[in-house]
């Protein structure tokens, strides 16, 4: 049986990458695209970060950057929602195009830049949804010309602390110049210092304290790897998000391969699942760690989580393959569940590890 999504994917993919996307937005906001609503499966409950996940299957930051759809992307079975990026100000982003469909690749490339509504609308949107169930997580990035960028991660945790289920540093992008500096050991000390503070002031004030996050990049040696583990054990993380787009370029076969920005989807998939089986085997398995990068199947979603994922995100492969997906990988992960052996989803992260960590190119 046709999909509602294969009937429409050849109309959606004779526009371009970005008015593509803006319709289906439009479409989520008038209800037009239904789905199954909340899904689990035996044994893929999870209780991580405080937080009750029915599945352990979420949408990546990029796909919802002004928390216009949330509740619509839990409604297609999603565990969980990660809206963002969102900077303190408005924010235009890069000039157009910057959006960049690789079908031949099954791959996104994009330089959006954060363009955003910015805080105040995204918070006023959250705020009109409080009481309603589903975990919303926010990504939180800075200005592009902000004069002290950590300042703008403190205005995240600060305004979102008492809104988000969850709060996602991202200093990944390689689409904001100079961002991804914020890796390094002694820049990141004093991100989390800081935020830190942040975020104890504002859960005194809100009653909570929002988990704490940090997205990063894929593109990083394993001295880089490891300062980042010994950072982040030391700083008041709660887990890492594996990984962001690549600036490199694996293989491909399309003609638009040679755009600039950050590369996603199935190339992605090899060098994340090895850095994220890298940063389970740095971290002790003490931090719970999501596997994004890459995944386009049950198959893939298994495997992240054998290389050390609690939890998985995709945002990619629903370009080319709808958001059908989310259930095919929620049953298919609650399948291999079984097959293997395991009680529950914990009882299989990491399994792979060693394996994944030590996979050559």
């Amino acid at each position: 049986m046709t999909s509602l999504f294969e009937t429409v994917r050849p109309l959606l993919h004779a526009f371009d990458p970005e008015t593509a996307h803006r319709l289906t937005i439009a479409g989520l906001r008038t209800g037009l695209l239904p789905g199954p609503g909340p899904l689990a499966a035996t044994g893929l409950q999870q209780r991580l970060f405080g937080l009750d996940f029915a599945n352990p299957v979420g949408l990546a930051a990029g796909f919802d950057k002004n928390a216009e759809v949330p509740d619509a992307m839990l409604k297609q079975g999603f565990g969980f929602v990660e809206v963002g990026s969102v900077t303190p100000l408005p924010q235009a982003g890069n000039p157009r195009p910057r959006l960049f469909r690789l079908a031949e690749d099954e791959a996104v490339i994009n330089r959006m830049g954060f363009n955003n509504d910015g805080a105040a609308a995204v918070k006023a949107r959250l705020a009109a949804r409080a009481g309603r169930p589903g975990i919303v997580g926010v990504n939180i990035g800075a200005n592009k010309d902000a004069a002290d960028r950590i300042a703008d991660y403190v205005a995240g945790v600060d305004g979102f602390n008492g809104l988000a289920s969850y709060l996602a540093l991202n200093v990944s992008s390689p689409n904001t110049p100079g961002l991804r500096g914020l890796q390094s050991a002694g820049a990141l000390e004093r991100l989390l210092a800081r935020v830190g503070e942040a975020r104890e002031a504002a859960a005194a004030r809100d009653g909570r304290r929002a988990p704490l996050l940090l997205k990063i990049a894929p593109d990083l040696g394993d001295d880089e790897l490891a300062d980042i583990a010994a950072v982040v054990l030391d700083g008041g993380i709660d887990g890492l998000i594996v990984s962001n787009t690549t600036t490199g370029r694996p293989p491909l076969t399309s003609p638009l391969a040679g755009e600039q920005g950050g590369l996603s989807g199935r190339p992605l998939f090899d060098l994340a699942t090895r850095q994220l089986a890298r940063l389970y085997v740095l971290t002790g398995s003490r931090l719970p760690l999501i596997g994004v990068g890459g995944i386009a199947s049950p198959g893939d979603a298994w495997q992240k989580v054998r290389a050390g994922a609690s939890l998985v995100q995709l945002y990619s492969a629903l370009v080319f393959q709808g958001p059908g997906l989310v259930a095919e990988i929620v049953l298919g992960l609650a399948s291999r569940l079984q097959a293997g052996g395991f009680r529950q989803l914990g009882d299989a992260v990491g399994s792979g590890a060693a394996e994944w960590r030590n996979k050559t190119e």
